[in-house]
């Protein structure tokens, strides 16, 4: 049994089929999904599946694309959905300095008002963070003391791991650790402590190999389980059990019965 920390159910590439993606996740073994936004519509359909299914869990928030759109009304209208049962974090939110939509001071002003949003109302957070190491590590260090919180789809080096998990952060792993030449991944991959782990698909995006290029979605998580423990060799199953408790810890998921 396995639970995909970070997926993106709402998505369009999923309108087609979505109920068939996630009758064979079930039959995989994936007994819980963290559907996650990262503006207001996405959050909003994110949280619209988790009511209509049991082991969906939703999240809540406005990633760094969106900073300089972003109003107090929004912020107001974010806050009011953070409030909604079955949303069990903020996020995602970070800083993203590969795509570049957003000023980065906007981006990083963003940040820190949902960080300290999630310690007003005690979540955790999902952190995104592409091309930001250095930012995003010091306003963590500055904002998210006593946070709980996951840096999802991890894709750093072991050095920028250390930082996170000296926060006191878990470290999610996506599809790329599947890859042959992701060599710093399978090093992070390996050094990382079980229970600071959780595993992700962050689907319809970033499918394993042998899957590169196409469509994600929550089976494949399987697959993400299966390269870590070839890396660090041990058994699928101390993967699957480490990862499904801790996914449970950081988001709570007291009200998961399976």
């Amino acid at each position: 049994m396995v639970i995909d920390s970070h997926a993106h159910l709402q998505s369009v590439d999923f309108d087609a089929d979505r109920a068939e993606v996630l009758e064979r996740s079930r039959e995989a073994g994936v007994i819980a999904i963290i559907n996650v936004g990262y503006d207001l519509p996405s959050s909003e359909a994110a949280l619209e599946l988790a009511q209509s299914y049991q082991h969906i869990y939703a999240t809540a928030g406005i990633q760094p694309h969106y900073a300089a759109e972003t109003t107090q009304q929004d912020l107001e209208r974010l806050r009011t959905l953070l409030a909604q049962p079955k949303v069990v974090a903020l996020g995602e939110i970070g800083l993203d300095y590969y795509h570049d939509r957003s000023p980065r001071p906007l981006q990083q002003e963003l940040f820190r008002i949902q960080l300290r949003l999630a310690h007003e109302l005690q979540l955790p957070v999902v952190i995104h963070s592409r091309e930001a190491q250095e930012d995003t590590v010091r306003i963590l260090r500055e904002e998210a003391q006593g946070l709980r919180g996951v840096m999802h789809a991890f894709s750093g080096d072991w050095a920028y791991a250390e930082q996170c998990l000296d926060i006191g952060f878990f470290i999610s792993l996506a599809g790329p650790v599947t890859f042959p030449k992701a060599l710093e991944l399978h090093e992070v991959a390996r050094r990382v402590p079980l229970d600071r782990l959780l595993i992700e698909t962050d689907c319809p995006y970033l499918s394993p190999h042998p899957f590169r290029g196409r469509r994600n979605e929550p089976t494949r998580v399987t697959l993400v389980a299966r390269r870590i423990a070839e890396l660090r060799g041990i058994a699928e199953e101390h993967v699957a059990q480490a990862t499904t408790a801790n996914t449970r810890a950081l988001f709570d998921l007291s009200g998961l019965s399976v």
